[in-house]
């Protein structure tokens, strides 16, 4: 039975994905100037034929200085499509739903790859100044964001906007939008960023206004047989900042915007987060969003054997399960959970020989 469901079809608006299984957007910091490479195709390309149901492009910024790295994927000018195109045709051609995350990394941006210690790049060694809600920076001795203005606002929200058509010219068939992790939205959202005083701040109702201006936005030009994602932090993990609660009412307010799932995540606001970290320490947020905001749902963290795979959405307590680390050990972790869980496996004729009993 577990097999039956984690392997099952899944609908959303008029795009059905082959199996429950999603790779979840994962920043490679391989870019220039934004452009996708080879690297790209390769890494999005691999999964696609490894047997995911859904592959979703990394973190793409909506603008320059949205990029959390020099080294950033980029959506922000029109140069850009080609190449994501060619990688959207690849992961169609192989039966894997292509998506992409469009986002801005606000105060959390130009900074260096993880790799390279992820420390604020001063301006006289290529940084930009950031931009965010208020005038505060996310660590002690950060430089300090420049607070948005209401026009600056709404240039934001055209720029995601303007990204959304540039993703459906490429091909692209999911669309998320990155609320999470600290980044831009997710700064607004958070009491312990939002410190504004004026139509953006204070009030719950104040704090999620960018997040449904933009979420408007988008919808306006994403298809509506296409499904419309968006990435949330469930929790802030920290006293008196976002929490589940928050989260359950924001995502009613968005599924009534035409968002078809939750992408259910958590943390990255602060510094001072205690993240109790432990398999599936996510899931139960993906579940309870289900359940009480009646909108679908992907689980992400610590997801690593099929095993766990299945159970969550045996249980209902997900739509979707979303993959990050365990698919770059196993580019082909579809096919081999098939195979331990007794589902028919479908690899590319290529691989045949490598998967016949």
């Amino acid at each position: 039975m577990s097999a039956t469901h984690l392997f099952a079809p899944l609908t959303l608006r008029g795009v059905t994905f082959r199996n429950r299984i999603a790779v979840s957007p994962m920043c490679q910091y391989s870019s220039d100037d934004g452009f996708a490479n080879d690297w790209h195709l390769v890494h999005l390309g691999s999964r696609a034929v490894g047997g995911a149901g859904l592959v979703v492009m990394e973190a793409t910024s909506v603008e320059e200085r949205g990029r959390i790295s020099p080294a950033d994927m980029g959506i922000w000018k029109d140069a850009h499509i080609d190449f994501l195109a060619r990688i959207a045709r690849f992961l169609a051609g192989h039966q894997a739903v292509a998506g992409i995350q469009i986002a801005h990394a606000g105060r959390k941006g130009s900074t260096r790859p993880p790799w390279e210690g992820g420390a604020a790049i001063p301006p006289n060694d290529g940084g930009w100044p950031t931009v965010a809600p208020s005038a505060l920076p996310f660590r002690p001795g950060d430089p300090v964001p420049v607070e948005l203005t209401a026009s600056g606002i709404q240039a934001l929200v055209d720029a995601f906007r303007a990204a959304a058509r540039r993703a459906l010219d490429a091909g692209f068939h999911v669309l998320e939008i990155h609320a999470a992790h600290g980044y831009l939205i997710h700064e607004f959202l958070s009491p312990l960023s939002n410190h504004r005083t004026d139509r953006y701040g204070g009030s719950f109702d104040n704090r999620i206004r960018f997040a449904l201006e933009v979420t408007e936005a988008v919808r306006a030009v994403w298809p509506a047989h296409l499904p419309l994602f968006l990435r949330l932090s469930a929790t802030d993990w920290v006293p008196g900042g976002w929490d589940i609660d928050d989260a359950v009412e924001l995502a009613r307010r968005l599924r009534s915007l035409g968002v078809d799932l939750i992408d259910c995540s958590s943390g990255g606001s602060s510094p001072e987060q205690q993240i109790p970290l432990a398999p599936g320490y996510q899931v139960a947020f993906a579940a309870r969003i289900r359940r009480e905001a009646a909108i679908a749902t992907g689980a992400v963290g610590l997801i690593t054997t099929p095993e766990q795979a299945a159970e969550i959405v045996r249980a209902g307590q997900a739509d979707l399960v979303l993959l990050a680390r365990e698919f770059l050990r196993d580019p082909y972790f579809p096919l081999h959970a098939a195979q331990k869980l007794g589902a028919p496996v479908h690899p590319p004729a290529q691989y045949l020989r490598a998967f016949a009993k």
